[in-house]
């Protein structure tokens, strides 16, 4: 691996980290607006950010009251979902297109989030993957003009 992949990769996780732990009480729990999740769109324009933004879901979710399910399903989630997003933009041109894709498998597998939640806090499994997905997709929407604009300015293709 590259010493700029590697530093890019740190710095990605790092980021994830700082914005998470930035809005802690609304980043974990049944409601969630996990302002990071940004960062997902990330794989949309090179896959070798997929590393950084696990080891920053990693690193958050050391801090989450649910460390240890969180652990498990939150790395879990990033990880499936950002393969799926590999796999299902592949061949999709445009990134408004590629994100929208995005977007919509993050928001949809909420529910391993859901389960998660369930099973900590006993709650509802529909009622919590409608709210966390709410959340996600608030934030993915929201990510999707700021990521388009910062790309213009970066590059994040050649960037890592």
């Amino acid at each position: 691996m590259k010493t700029k992949t590697i530093a890019v990769t740190g710095v990605i996780a790092a980021l994830y980290v700082a914005v998470s732990l930035l809005v802690a009480p609304f980043a974990f729990g049944a409601v969630q607006f996990r302002i990071a999740e940004m960062f997902n769109h990330l794989i949309v324009f090179n896959k070798k950010y997929f590393l950084g933004i696990v080891l920053g879901v990693f690193i958050t979710n050391l801090f989450s009251p649910m460390m240890a399910y969180d652990l498990t399903f939150g790395v879990a989630h990033s990880i499936i979902t950002l393969s799926l997003s590999i796999l299902a933009t592949k061949y999709v041109k445009g990134n408004i297109a590629r994100l929208a894709i995005n977007t919509i498998l993050f928001t949809f597998t909420m529910f391993i989030i859901a389960f998660e939640l369930m099973l900590w806090f006993d709650i509802p499994f529909l009622y919590t993957w409608l709210t966390v997905a709410i959340g996600e997709f608030g934030v993915l929407a929201v990510g999707t003009p700021l990521m388009l604009a910062l790309n213009k300015r970066l590059n994040f293709k050649t960037l890592i």
